[in-house]
């Protein structure tokens, strides 16, 4: 249960994080879409680990083979299953997490619920699981800017109190990949990078909050009353490793507003469209979009697998202390990019096709 996400267009992933491998199912895939591995390689190249010197030091080539659902070169309409092997595994470095549990981590509560649990690093509660999700995201985004041209850019808007200047409506993708800790801002970014790696030797962790744009959003998409497409967003960067937070337009800070302040009045722009002066609804109005670019931020807590000496419990109920091993991001706000860019692709694309069976003004 819970490993499955959207409903036409739906992925299920499957996979842990020291197993044989992880990957996707993709259900409900167009069919004549070309795709190819190298296109998903790109974004799984974006994730993986061991890319510079503030990220693990795991070294995956995370190579993606498509099992199903492709052939020559175009998609069939079945199911496709994309497969990345693990290959840099070393499972003896979590032999002491087999019986003490991790502070905040999965560890504890994976054995409440199941009793079993899969203690080589983290098992399904790894980021190493988010690799069917970015593969997945991979697919969603070609039929986004097929059927509706749509663009999608997430970047690091925060860590701890070192916040970026960044557009929204302007910043790219290649601003975004000009530093390895993805902060368009240049002149931020090299004292967040100084940030990681101070807190990187002293065997710590810290977190901030990735921010996301996705353009030229047809109007319409969301379905009400519980599947407001602002509810399902929250869903889908909630669902991932190390979330804790998520805001969309002007999120907390509108509350400090009045009605007045905050409301985006309507006006009609050159071709006929209706349009908002502004944008603090963040593209979305009544769980439905109005056309705006949609605005979205995630926050991530710091990584819960640290060097530090910690107190904690066996699984036999004895008091204890820990101090972790193995290799973990002292910050994942980096990788953490793609992964926020993959599930808002995903919700963004399951919407699409679910609108496009309602409304007939919609051609690819």
């Amino acid at each position: 249960m819970g490993n499955s996400f959207g409903h036409l267009f739906r992925i299920t992933t499957f996979g842990e994080s020291h197993g044989g491998g992880v990957g996707v199912v993709i259900d409900g895939c167009p069919p004549r879409l070309d795709i190819s591995e190298t296109e998903i390689q790109v974004e799984l190249d974006r994730r993986r680990p061991g890319q510079s010197k503030i990220t693990t030091p795991r070294k995956e080539t995370d190579t993606c083979e498509i099992i199903s659902g492709v052939f020559e070169g175009k998609t069939l309409g079945t199911p496709i299953a994309i497969l990345v092997r693990n290959q840099d595994t070393r499972p003896q470095d979590y032999d002491e997490m087999a019986i003490k549990y991790r502070p905040s981590h999965a560890d504890a509560t994976y054995d409440a619920k199941y009793g079993i649990r899969n203690w080589q690093g983290g098992g399904r509660s790894s980021a190493r699981e988010t690799i069917g999700r970015v593969a997945a995201g991979a697919i969603a985004k070609k039929i986004l800017k097929q059927f509706a041209n749509v663009e999608i850019v997430a970047y690091v808007k925060r860590i701890q109190d070192l916040e970026g200047v960044v557009d929204p409506n302007t910043v790219t993708l290649e601003q975004v990949e000009s530093n390895i800790v993805r902060c368009p801002d240049g002149e931020c970014a090299e004292r967040m990078i100084e940030r990681i790696e101070a807190i990187r030797r002293s065997g710590d962790s810290i977190g901030g909050v990735v921010e996301c744009v996705a353009r030229n959003i047809p109007q319409g998409l969301g379905e009400p009353v519980f599947d407001k497409l602002e509810a399902d967003l929250a869903k889908g960067v909630m669902s991932l490793p190390a979330s804790k937070g998520f805001e969309i337009g002007s999120g907390f800070a509108g509350t400090l507003l009045t009605g007045s302040q905050h409301n985006d009045e309507f006006y009609i722009d050159e071709t006929g469209a209706v349009r908002t002066t502004t944008n603090r609804s963040g593209g979305i109005q009544g769980g439905i979009t109005n056309g705006e670019p949609i605005i979205l931020r995630v926050a991530f807590k710091p990584t819960a697998t640290i060097r530090k000496e910690q107190r904690t419990v066996t699984s036999t109920g004895e008091e204890t202390l820990l101090a972790a091993k193995g290799r973990h991001d002292p910050c994942v706000l980096p990788r953490a990019v793609p992964m926020v860019e993959a599930m808002v692709a995903l919700v963004l694309c399951d919407h699409l096709l679910r609108h496009q069976g309602q409304c007939h003004t919609l051609k690819p």
